[in-house]
């Protein structure tokens, strides 16, 4: 059976989506941890911590009552005079997840990140009476908990404007805009998963809340950023396509029942992305990982960008516009959405302290 043009290229697509869903989307730490997470049933932080700390001589009688009296803390062990870059005394101790921020901020409180060091790492497996009894003494449940520290370490990595991340814009918000044009579904929800907008956006709530002004800075440098770098690569992109007889204006003008809706927001587009951005937040903080990747393809950010640019291309203004309010609604409603979740948590969390 002979292939036409649009055929071809939705074909085409749906290998580089294959591709993207097995390279792109893992490219990202908070990807390789969400997918990996998900198979364990966690967001790579598991029910138990594993802390190393490295302190300061005097202090280390300090933190190892503290240890002793925290029952969120346990496998105590003292290794004196061992560290030698900072040099300190060596003490490991593992703790139960939904006692580890807690924990974190008062070893913080010492000066240890200061004159010493703080590190933690994820338990993959514990077989330990002692860690059973930690988490069931420790308040709270360790699904539900939120570890402040490592939430602001991973956002902040996702928030980086790097080469790699302004390559995922533009070849997800070039996959959209093919996508639009072809009136093809899975085209557009391949793109929302390569797109790694997602990463600056939760950082850009973790700031906002925890009051970090580098942090919130440096994502929405990320967002002002690769967007338009998506669009003007997408822009790029369909003109070359039309050059070469590929695309046309046409398919932008015809009919488009499967892919409208993305240049034609309504009160939904607001529910929808604040929905999203709440599932999305709590799958970053606490133990679940399952709703990651539907939240990804749940919001339509990556490909309003796309068709915006598309529109932008062949000069259809009007639909340039409503694309471009698309894109505001959602963003907005996911940001909106991520800062009032993670305000719950945190009062929820003192409740517990």
């Amino acid at each position: 059976m002979a292939l036409n043009r649009r055929d071809v290229l939705a074909t085409s697509g749906m290998g580089l989506i294959g591709g993207g869903l097995g390279g792109a989307f893992l490219g990202s730490a908070s990807a390789r941890c969400a997918l990996t997470g998900a198979r364990r049933g966690a967001w790579c932080n598991d029910l138990v911590l594993h802390l190393r700390i490295i302190s300061p001589v005097d202090r280390t009688a300090q933190v190892e009552r503290l240890l002793a009296d925290d029952v969120a803390a346990t496998h105590v062990v003292v290794f004196p005079g061992v560290a030698r870059d900072p040099v300190g005394d060596l003490i490991t101790c593992d703790v139960a997840r939904e006692g580890a921020s807690t924990l974190l901020e008062r070893l913080r409180g010492f000066g240890l990140e200061r004159d010493g060091s703080i590190m933690m790492d994820s338990v993959d497996v514990s077989l330990s009476r002692s860690a059973d009894r930690a988490e069931r003494r420790a308040p709270g449940f360790g699904v539900d908990a939120v570890v402040w520290e490592q939430i602001e370490q991973a956002t902040s990595e996702e928030s980086r404007l790097s080469a790699a991340f302004l390559t995922f814009m533009a070849v997800a918000t070039a996959i959209a805009g093919i996508g639009v044009l072809l009136d093809q579904p899975i085209l557009i929800v391949g793109a929302m998963v390569v797109g790694p907008e997602f990463g600056p956006l939760a950082a850009l709530c973790v700031g906002l809340v925890r009051r970090r002004a580098s942090l919130s800075g440096r994502a929405l440098a990320a967002l002002t950023v690769g967007f338009p770098v998506g669009m003007a690569v997408t822009v790029l992109t369909t003109w070359l396509l039309d050059a070469i007889g590929l695309t046309s204006r046409e398919m932008l003008l015809a009919d488009r029942p499967l892919t409208s809706f993305i240049w034609q927001p309504d009160a939904l587009s607001w529910v929808v992305g604040f929905l999203a951005g709440i599932a999305g937040m709590l799958s970053l903080t606490s133990a679940k990982a399952g709703t990651l990747v539907g939240v990804l393809i749940s919001v339509t950010t990556v490909p309003a960008a796309a068709n915006a640019a598309v529109a932008l291309a062949y000069g259809v203004t009007d639909e340039a516009a409503g694309s471009a309010v698309q894109l505001f609604v959602n963003l907005a409603a996911i940001v909106v959405a991520g800062v009032l979740t993670l305000l719950v948590q945190r009062v929820a969390w003192r409740r517990h302290r």
